[in-house]
């Protein structure tokens, strides 16, 4: 399975920190379920901006539905889903 990177993009304004942390482990907590069901999918890493409420998440998956039915099984919304690079060092 060739994995691509996905990033998540959200609006989030006003989301209290508790919540945002709960989103993030559920997210976590999902991509678990779903590999363990057989599913490639893994949660990278999200960055949040608390002044905009912006808030990026990137995913490993085979493709975009895959990411947005985590999202979705999860229960963390989403404003969209895009091809992404992740160029960490």
């Amino acid at each position: 399975v060739v994995m691509s990177v996905f990033m998540v993009q959200r609006s989030l304004k006003d989301i209290p920190m508790e919540q945002l942390a709960a989103a993030q482990q559920r997210a976590i907590a999902t991509a678990e379920e779903m590999r363990s069901s057989g599913e490639s999918v893994r949660y990278i890493r999200s960055a949040f901006v608390p002044e905009t409420g912006q808030c990026n998440c990137l995913f490993e998956a085979k493709d975009r539905e895959q990411v947005g039915r985590l999202n979705d099984k999860a229960g963390i919304p989403y404003d969209r889903i895009v091809p992404a690079l992740d160029l960490s060092p």
